[in-house]
C-alpha cells in the first residue's frame, strides 16, 4: 500500500426501505426476496412465492411495522448505521475512509466503494455487520461486494472479513451494552437470534452433522466452524459466563420465522409465552445477531414480544438495545479493521 493512499473500510448490511410506505417497502422486499441466497427456491418458484404470497399482502402490513419504529431521521438501521460510521471514522483517523453499502436499497454497496475509489483507497476491507455467518446475510452482502468491486473496469482490491462472533472486542462491548439491565436483577435473560430455514442449515453442512441431534449446537466446540446456529450458541454461552449469569437464568431462541417450512428453533414467541406462564416476571431480551436496532429488534421483540409477555402473566419485559454506536463497540470494529488490513 501506498504511503500516502488511505485505506478504504466498507461496513455492509442488509439495508432498509427509503420510507414506512406500502410502495417503497415493496421495492425492497422485491429486491431482497429475489435473492437466491435468501429464498433458496428454484427461480420459477421464488416468483410465484413472491409475486403471489409475499409482495401483494405484505408490503402493507410491514409498512405500518416500519411506522411505528420509523425516527425523524429516517430509518433506524440506517441511522445507526451511519453514527457507527461516523464513530469508527474518527477511531481510525485520517489514513482510512469509512463507507457504508447495503445489499438491498440505499446507500448501495457499488456508491460506497465508488466513494472509497475515488478517495485513492488502494486496498478496502468490507466488513459484513452479521456476528454470526449465515448465507442469506453475511454471504448475501459478501458476494454483492465482491460483484461490485469487480465491476470497473480495474478491480477493486477486496478483502473481506468473516464472522465475529467470538472476537473479543464483540463480545466486550455485547457485555457493556447488557450490563444495565443485568444489573437490575431480572428473572431470566433471553438470547434472542435471527432464524433461519432448516434446509439452510443442512446445505451449509455437506457432512450432515448439523441438526443431526436436538441439541447438536449447545455443546460447546459443537458443529462444523461455520454452522450460524452452532456459532449463535457459542455467542450466548461466552456472554452469558462474562456477565456472570447463573445456570437456568438465560436461554436462546431464534426469530422472525417466516411461512410453513421448518425453522431453527426455539422460536422466540413461543419461548416468550411460555417463560411469562411458568412465572417469570421480569424478562431481559438481547438480540445479539444484530449489532444496529432495526425492524426486528425494535418492533419485533421491542414492541411485540414485550405485549405478549405482559399478555401472558409477565410485568416487566427490557429490550437491550443493540450496538449501534456504542463506543466499546466502535473500538472493536476499528480492531477487526486494522487487523484485517494487515
Amino acid at each position: 500500500m501506498s504511503r500516502h493512499a488511505p485505506a478504504g473500510l466498507l461496513l455492509l448490511n442488509t439495508g432498509t426501505p427509503d420510507a414506512p410506505d406500502p410502495r417503497s417497502v415493496r421495492r425492497y422486499l422485491h429486491e431482497f426476496l429475489s435473492d437466491p441466497r435468501v429464498i433458496d427456491l428454484s427461480p420459477a418458484a421464488r416468483w410465484l412465492l413472491l409475486h403471489l404470497v409475499i409482495l401483494p399482502f405484505r408490503p402493507r402490513r410491514s409498512a405500518h411495522a416500519y411506522r411505528r419504529i420509523w425516527t425523524p431521521q429516517g430509518s433506524p438501521l440506517l441511522v445507526n448505521f451511519l453514527s457507527l460510521a461516523n464513530s469508527v471514522r474518527t477511531r481510525l483517523g485520517d489514513s482510512w475512509r469509512v463507507e457504508v453499502g447495503m445489499g438491498y436499497g440505499r446507500p448501495t454497496i457499488a456508491s460506497a466503494l465508488e466513494k472509497l475509489a475515488a478517495a485513492g483507497a488502494l486496498r478496502i476491507v468490507a466488513m459484513p455487520m452479521f456476528p454470526q455467518y449465515a448465507t442469506s446475510s453475511a454471504g448475501s452482502v459478501m458476494a454483492a461486494a465482491m460483484r461490485a468491486a469487480a465491476e470497473p473496469w480495474v478491480t477493486l482490491p477486496l478483502t473481506v472479513t468473516g464472522s465475529f462472533h467470538d472476537d473479543e472486542g464483540f463480545l466486550a462491548a455485547e457485555e457493556a451494552a447488557a450490563r444495565p439491565a443485568v444489573e437490575a436483577a431480572p428473572d431470566h435473560l433471553l438470547f434472542s437470534f435471527h432464524g433461519l430455514p432448516e434446509r439452510h442449515l443442512r446445505k451449509a453442512d455437506p457432512a450432515g452433522y448439523c441438526l443431526s441431534s436436538p441439541d447438536c449446537c449447545e455443546r460447546r466446540g459443537a458443529g462444523p466452524h461455520h454452522c450460524y446456529r452452532a456459532q449463535c450458541f457459542e455467542t450466548a454461552r461466552l456472554l452469558a459466563d462474562r456477565l456472570g449469569l447463573a445456570q437456568g437464568s438465560w436461554s436462546v431462541s431464534f426469530q422472525s420465522r417466516l411461512g410453513r417450512t421448518p425453522w431453527i428453533g426455539p422460536h422466540t414467541d413461543a419461548t416468550v409465552r411460555a417463560l411469562a406462564t411458568s412465572g417469570v416476571k421480569r424478562l431481559a431480551v438481547a438480540c445479539p445477531s444484530f449489532v444496529a436496532d432495526c425492524l426486528e429488534t425494535l418492533e419485533e421483540i421491542g414492541l411485540r414480544a414485550r405485549d405478549d409477555f405482559l399478555a401472558h402473566g409477565g410485568k416487566e419485559f427490557t429490550l437491550i438495545p443493540s450496538l449501534n454506536a456504542h463506543p466499546a463497540w466502535a473500538d472493536a470494529v476499528a480492531v477487526m479493521a486494522r487487523r484485517a488490513a494487515g
